[in-house]
């Protein structure tokens, strides 16, 4: 799905919000996600999964920064992402859907810390945007 101008635009603005908080809603989309999907706690096993630890914010750190690379390229999140996208089909072998799962947990998250600034298209938006990222990261597996 290509991203209109608008589209773009629209996440562009949000990110730069998001990015002053990124790894504080990067672990909240992470405590989302295994609260609403604990099968997902399963590629974790080694980490302390409770609200608030070290662990679960630095791996909240890292996904937001792949988002930020992804804003950054916003035209070519493929290539941004490529590595990223080896590394969770061939060395973790992550299921797919939970790219799609940690996508609405992240909206979920964007949209409690910014209410105002999340209109309907923007939710569109950055949906459209979550999608074609968990597009390229699963990509591989085909």
């Amino acid at each position: 799905m290509t991203l209109t101008q608008a589209e773009k635009a629209a996440v562009v603005t949000i990110w730069a919000k998001v990015a002053t908080q990124a790894d504080a809603i990067g672990a909240e989309s992470l405590e989302r996600l295994f609260f609403s999907y604990p099968p997902t706690k399963t590629y974790f096993p080694h980490f302390d999964l409770s609200q608030g630890s070290a662990q679960l914010r630095g791996h909240g750190s890292k996904v937001m920064s792949a988002i930020g690379e992804a804003v950054k390229n916003i035209d070519d999140i493929r290539k941004a992402l490529a590595k990223l996208s080896e590394l969770h089909a061939y060395i973790l072998r992550v299921d797919p859907v939970n790219f799609k799962l940690l996508s609405h947990c992240i909206l979920c998250s964007v949209a409690a810390h910014y209410p105002s600034d999340f209109t309907p298209e923007v939710h569109a938006a950055w949906d459209k945007f979550l999608s074609n990222i968990s597009s390229v990261l699963t990509e591989k597996y085909r």
